[in-house]
């Protein structure tokens, strides 16, 4: 079985061997291996992806989280076989609600094969979908909308999440959070087409440039911002010469972007995706 280990913490020395001796010791096959060390923040940050027998699978996440209290050390390990017919879905929303509500109505009508296990939102615009399919609701941000990004992380272990989905969730997570859900298990809706229009506002600077084809991206985030590398889907629309910006935006936010994101997501559950090396590849 496939296996994801992430390890993050503070900066020193010796803190991989012990995970790498451990796994290698089990005869675990290592088919990637990242290590990040960022001075700035003195963090250490490790993805490590292996094929393990299954034999071994149950007795691996605590011996690892032992390892990880002994070092100072972050770890989490996940499988995508262990739920593979029914993965857990966070879904994180700011304001908009269509791409959250389609993906749920997807969820719904077995177009997606998974389970919305929670919501959480940093301005509190999307609670009444929660409500309306039966999810448990958290609230992230503060008054002015600012996110908690450890608790963000605290929730999802909490609930065993497997992919944490950004639906129009306007925030960048910290490099911190990326590590710790890294190995694509995050991914996100951009509103524009990347790498052409990356940032906050693509529909404006696409029409700004006299585009007239616009479109939405789904990919795994990596912790450098919409770094365009990491595409699962994406969906475009044409507009005819002098539509205006306002009808632009409308027509992406409520029918182009749910679909993106929809398909985006279900490529990725139905495994026909994975990140490998920071690039999507074909299963």
């Amino acid at each position: 079985m496939q296996v994801v280990i992430t390890a993050v913490g503070p900066d020193n020395r010796g803190l991989a061997d012990p995970i790498i001796h451990y796994v290698t010791g089990l005869g675990a096959n290592i088919a990637e291996i990242q290590m990040y060390d960022h001075d700035e923040r003195s963090l250490f940050a490790m993805l490590l992806r292996i094929e393990l027998s299954e034999e071994h699978w149950r007795d691996l996440r605590p011996a690892l989280g032992e390892i990880g209290r002994d070092k100072g050390l972050s770890v989490r390990v996940w499988s995508p076989d262990e739920r593979r017919d029914r993965p857990r879905l966070a879904i994180c929303a700011t304001i908009r609600p269509e791409p959250a509500l389609a993906l749920l109505r997807a969820i719904r009508d077995g177009l997606v094969r998974a389970e919305a296990a929670v919501m959480l939102g940093n301005r509190p615009n999307c609670r009444s979908l929660a409500e309306q399919f039966g999810i448990e609701w958290h609230s992230i941000g503060d008054t002015e909308g600012i996110a908690d990004d450890e608790r963000l992380i605290d929730l999802c272990d909490h609930y065993e999440i497997d992919y944490l989905i950004l639906a129009r969730y306007m925030r960048v997570l910290p490099p911190t959070s990326c590590w710790k859900y890294a190995g694509g298990r995050i991914i996100n809706l951009h509103h524009g087409l990347l790498p052409s229009f990356p940032g906050m506002r693509p529909y404006q600077e696409a029409f700004a440039s006299r585009m007239l084809t616009y479109g939405a991206t789904c990919h795994f985030i990596v912790p450098e911002l919409d770094a365009g590398n990491q595409i699962i889907y994406q969906s475009t629309f044409t507009v005819g010469h002098g539509m205006k910006l306002d009808d632009i935006i409308r027509r992406g936010q409520e029918d182009n972007e749910p679909h993106c994101l929809v398909e985006g997501v279900r490529r990725v559950v139905d495994r026909e995706v994975q990140l490998h090396f920071h690039r999507v590849i074909a299963r």
